[in-house]
């Protein structure tokens, strides 16, 4: 009797990297004339992992969509159950971010490889992070050392959301001159630091660090022990 796939760890990342160099491998056999220019495959290449993606995320249990209401367009309230559950969140931003991160890497480690070949590499990279970041044990060491004790991973859709926010940052490093493209990159890093993510290559926007707030409310609490209360007079 085969031994069962456990999806979980390196497992889901690690089939999608496998995915991605298989498509880069169908390219290669496929794709004729110029491979500088995108083509018909390369769309099939990117719908293939983002299915993938989905397709792995659902396996492990992450629901397509919000589970308790509507889908909507945007979510705001970054300390609400519906972070990372909806189209779009200020965490977005971040992988507008990795698209541009993973412009450049791509174009300094792979000098020689066309477009379309640095983008799905972009996206098989990002991809392989959405589906690890969702897995039980990255869920369960992040609720077991914040106070998220109700966060059980993205949905379906904020995940794929997120892939083509990657690929949006992506075509528009491409497009856009290298100026303006370090200043909104400069602006989106700022704006990730604000809600405690961490806009670093190859790392993920999580849910923001908890703060500890101490109020006081009573005596004893201001005056610690040892020390006595003295009440104004007149």
């Amino acid at each position: 009797m085969m031994p069962r796939l456990v999806l979980d760890g390196l497992t889901p990342p690690l089939i999608v990297v496998g995915v991605t160099l298989a498509l880069y491998l169908a390219r290669r056999l496929r794709v004729r004339g110029s491979r500088g220019r995108f083509q018909r495959f390369d769309v099939v290449a990117l719908l293939v992992a983002l299915l993938v993606t989905g397709g792995l995320e659902r396996l492990m249990g992450r629901p397509w969509t919000y589970r308790h209401g509507p889908v909507r367009l945007w979510s705001a309230d970054i300390s609400s159950d519906q972070n990372s559950q909806q189209v779009s969140d200020p965490y977005t931003f971040t992988h507008i971010t990795h698209g541009a991160l993973f412009y450049g890497l791509t174009k300094v480690l792979l000098p020689s490889a066309s477009l379309p070949v640095r983008l799905l590499t972009t996206v098989g990279l990002e991809a392989a992070w959405e589906v690890y970041e969702n897995t039980d044990t990255v869920i369960n060491r992040y609720r077991a050392v914040t106070i998220s004790l109700g966060y059980f991973g993205d949905s379906i859709l904020n995940s794929v959301c997120d892939i083509l926010a990657c690929i949006a940052g992506f075509w528009l490093t491409s497009r856009l001159p290298r100026r303006v493209t370090i200043a909104w990159r400069a602006r989106t890093i700022s704006a990730a630091t604000t809600i405690g993510s961490r806009a670093v290559c190859g790392s993920d926007a999580w849910p923001p660090r908890p703060r500890t707030v101490i109020r006081i409310t009573s005596v004893a609490a201001i005056s610690g022990p040892g020390r006595r209360w003295i009440s104004p007079v007149g």
